[in-house]
């Protein structure tokens, strides 16, 4: 069989992808714009938390990146 999938069988940025619209869909249609706009700003949030996790950056050396701080 022939596995088209990432390795690992870690699902795919299209799922994930996916997952998160169909997320910020029930939100919005359940709790209206304002539940949209906070699932979408926590996602954002998750979705920059993991980014630093994958790259291997502490929220700190991030930080001191920004203010122009070299450790």
């Amino acid at each position: 069989m022939d596995e088209s999938g990432p390795a690992g069988g870690a699902p795919g940025r299209g799922v994930v992808g996916a997952a998160a619209g169909m997320a910020l869909g029930f939100a919005g249609w359940f709790g209206g714009f304002g539940a949209f706009l906070v699932v979408a700003s926590l996602g954002a949030v998750g979705w920059f938390a993991g980014h630093l996790v994958d790259r291997g950056t502490s929220l700190r050396e991030f930080l001191d990146a920004v203010a122009g701080r070299r450790p």
